[in-house]
């Protein structure tokens, strides 16, 4: 599991998958989504917007992350 490091208190699940390099660009998010292949915390997710703490997990197809 690989820790992504976030400045503030929190991050939109969109703008992590991009700081993470999950995605080659911010709108490839909405098609990874979309496949119901991104999972937070065990359960699938396909809002963007979705607001991740410290201490959440995400996992794609490709690996997961862990925010901190």
């Amino acid at each position: 599991m690989r820790e992504v490091q976030i400045t503030g208190d929190s991050i939109r699940l969109g703008q992590l998958l991009k700081l993470a390099d999950a995605v080659d660009a911010g709108s490839d998010v909405k098609q990874l989504l979309a496949t119901g292949e991104v999972t937070v915390n065990g359960e699938v997710e396909t809002r963007r917007g979705r607001q991740l703490a410290r201490g959440d997990e995400v996992s794609t197809r490709a690996e997961d992350l862990k925010v901190v």
